[in-house]
């Protein structure tokens, strides 16, 4: 009786309990989920771990600017390694006779002041443009890595030593170094020497950068491990260190690759870059400044060529950037 009367009361508290709610306001018990917390978290664990390059290659195919930028990479390229199939015209074959001349049938662009066919002159030229940009982008990378990897890795005397000798070079502009060097050389002006003066004073910005992304990586524990098991400081450097601190310095050669090509046109425009015997964008650009006014679509062509090919390189490296820094992608 008492348990009955228990119940009664039970059911009347809740009769009164609903009346006092408003409408919309009642409230629900849920069913008891018999679905373990394991099921629901469970992470199938036999798939293939996604590496740092794959994620920045599943990023990069969805990127409109990487194949943008692709593209017009790869037909400068073409335009270097086989000039030949774009145009079958001697860029040094010049008449005066056609001094300006328009476009005419096998010439689309036209003639300049001396009477060379702009259009092969423009197809030609990005080979030396190209073959400066790509070999010094590689020896400034392998010079400002190596003295970025040492001063980072070993620090001490040595950090203090190759931070200042990098500090030192540095200091000098870039272009200004390259014209004193071209200039104690002028007889000796080729593809190479403007290599090597950009060379010179071109890998410091790389030698800090791989030094930062040392340090940050050199305390990790696979370096650490890796030097338990006995491994060597060149094997540790070389096999653990840069190709995780390589991200930064990819990154940056691709963007120095587009100022080399600039910092080449530069030094040709002045005249102590390349010699006149060799085509390139830069000259022939300084060969238009007569013609700008009454023919300006000389200087056009050579000029949107040149801008073409270096916004490229920034376009990838842009596109890099935000494929291997996630902190970038969110900014």
């Amino acid at each position: 009786m008492p348990n009955h009367v228990s119940a009664m009361d039970a059911n009347e508290d809740r009769t009164s309990l609903d009346t006092r709610l408003r409408r919309g306001q009642e409230y629900f018990i849920a069913d008891t989920d018999e679905t373990g917390l394991g099921a629901v978290d469970a992470v199938a664990d036999d798939s293939a771990p996604s590496s740092q390059w794959g994620e920045a290659w599943r990023y990069l195919k969805r990127r409109p600017l990487f194949w943008i930028s692709s593209v017009l990479i790869l037909f400068a390229i073409a335009l270097a390694v086989a000039p030949g199939l774009f145009t079958s015209v001697d860029p040094r074959a010049c008449q005066l006779g056609n001094s300006l001349n328009g476009p005419t049938a096998g010439h689309p662009f036209g003639f300049d002041r001396q009477g060379c066919d702009i259009f092969a002159r423009t197809v030609y030229g990005a080979r030396a443009s190209v073959t400066v940009g790509v070999l010094t982008t590689i020896i400034v990378t392998v010079i400002g890595s190596m003295v970025g990897a040492l001063a980072g890795f070993y620090g001490g005397i040595w950090d203090t030593i190759l931070s200042r000798l990098t500090d030192i070079f540095f200091a000098v502009p870039l272009v200004l170094a390259a014209i004193v060097v071209m200039s104690m050389f002028q007889n000796q002006r080729s593809i190479w020497m403007v290599v090597f003066a950009l060379s010179m004073f071109g890998w410091t910005q790389i030698a800090r950068i791989t030094r930062g992304a040392v340090m940050g990586v050199k305390n990790d524990e696979f370096v650490t491990a890796a030097r338990a098991l006995g491994a060597s400081d060149l094997r540790i450097i070389s096999s653990h260190i840069m190709p995780n601190a390589a991200a930064p310095i990819i990154v940056y050669a691709t963007v120095a690759l587009g100022t080399f090509i600039v910092a080449e046109a530069t030094l040709s425009f002045l005249g102590i870059g390349l010699p006149t015997t060799v085509v390139s964008w830069g000259g022939d650009i300084s060969a238009a400044q007569a013609s700008l006014r009454t023919q300006p679509m000389v200087l056009f062509y050579p000029a949107i060529a040149l801008a073409l090919t270096v916004l490229s390189f920034i376009m990838m490296g842009d596109a890099v950037r935000d494929a291997l820094d996630p902190k970038a992608r969110k900014r």
